[in-house]
């Protein structure tokens, strides 16, 4: 005989995540079980500036207060689903969220001394890049502040226990972060705030969504912007970026112009290098005729390859021609190393190998 909805036990109530709460969020939570208001103070410290592994570790904390947390809140969502490390020692994790959805980022060590995490803003992506492994999943959901600045916290409490620290973050990981425009202006100011990331080690990319360029222009932060851009021609650009048949090339250029006059900054451009596709000199010279004037700096990556797309990274050769070609127009360009090649390092690469193997089993 099967129990009736009635006679079922109630459900048990969600843990509070109070990563997501701001220092007034925890004052009133802490208040509403009659604690002071310097018991949040010492709260947020644990979690933002101690990054504290558990509610236990919070030493200075009454016991009784530590059993409450235990049992009613959470640090965090994020789940590790799974995790790779390369020879070069950058770290790809694929994290699990509540409602099941993967997101992943990646953590990059330079011999400089550099930390730096490359972290989602989306589950997905609406913007269907060819190119890229996000892009061919399409789009599923927004990430809230809290989930972005959680990617960067988990790396920089590990980078904290082992003597270093987190030093420079990028959105690029999953998804378009102008798409969740409101979401990822929360999660900045939060990662200067609350992790300590100077604005001018954050930057946010982004495929040219150019209202969106403007708006970000508009709040004066000193955080860097990056265009995704890989091609002059805008048959070509729509082809493997759908995104330019809304905003062409000489819209995005024009909000890069308006970008730098409302700024002063100076602007990245990104630049997959696809082998016989936009790594000719001919390509380097129109990029270069059409970036004149512009304060800017090209980062030249080869093509990540992904299953989706058929395209090949170009060979040294080609990148110091392209280089070169660029560098007679005054324009500066840099070839990127591709960064934990040896694992699934691009962007939406993690997860779309997990999927292959869940799938199957599945059926």
């Amino acid at each position: 005989m099967f129990d009736s909805p009635d006679s079922a036990a109630p459900a048990e109530p969600p843990l509070i995540d109070l990563f997501a709460l701001d220092p007034a969020g925890l004052t009133a939570l802490l208040a509403s079980w009659g604690e002071p208001a310097f018991r949040a103070r010492q709260l947020h410290a644990w979690i933002h500036e101690r990054r504290a592994p558990s509610f236990d570790a919070m030493t200075d904390l009454p016991a009784g207060l530590r059993r409450r947390l235990v049992a009613e809140c959470r640090l965090g969502v994020l789940q590790i689903a799974a995790e790779q490390q390369s020879a070069d020692g950058t770290r790809k994790r694929l994290y699990r969220l509540p409602d099941g959805q993967l997101i992943e980022s990646v953590l990059m060590p330079y011999a400089d001394g550099r930390r730096t995490a490359c972290i989602s803003s989306q589950a997905g992506c609406a913007m269907a890049c060819a190119f890229c492994a996000t892009g061919q999943m399409g789009f599923v959901r927004h990430l809230s502040p809290a989930e972005i600045v959680e990617q960067a916290w988990r790396f920089d409490q590990e980078l904290k226990a082992q003597g270093e620290r987190l030093s420079n973050v990028v959105l690029m990981g999953m998804g378009e972060p102008f798409h969740n425009f409101d979401a990822v202006e929360v999660a900045l100011r939060r990662l200067m705030s609350e992790i300590g990331i100077g604005a001018r080690h954050i930057t946010v990319s982004t495929v040219g969504l150019v209202p969106q360029i403007d708006r970000f222009a508009a709040l004066g932060l000193q955080v860097k912007l990056a265009i995704s851009l890989h091609s002059t021609r805008d048959d070509e650009r729509s082809r493997i970026m759908p995104v330019n048949r809304r905003w062409p090339i000489a819209e995005l250029i024009a909000a890069c112009h308006r970008y730098v006059e409302a700024t002063g900054r100076r602007i990245s451009f990104e630049w997959a290098l696809i082998a016989g596709q936009n790594d000719s000199a001919e390509e380097a010279h129109r990029l270069g005729r059409l970036l004149r004037g512009l304060p800017c700096h090209v980062n030249l990556i080869p093509l990540n390859p992904t299953g989706g797309y058929a395209g090949a990274p170009s060979d040294t050769v080609a990148a110091a021609a392209f280089v070169e070609a660029l560098a007679s127009h005054g324009i500066p360009g840099t070839v990127r190393v591709r960064r934990g090649i040896d694992i699934d390092a691009g962007c939406g690469q993690l997860k779309s190998t997990v999927l292959q193997k869940v799938r199957p089993a599945l059926v």
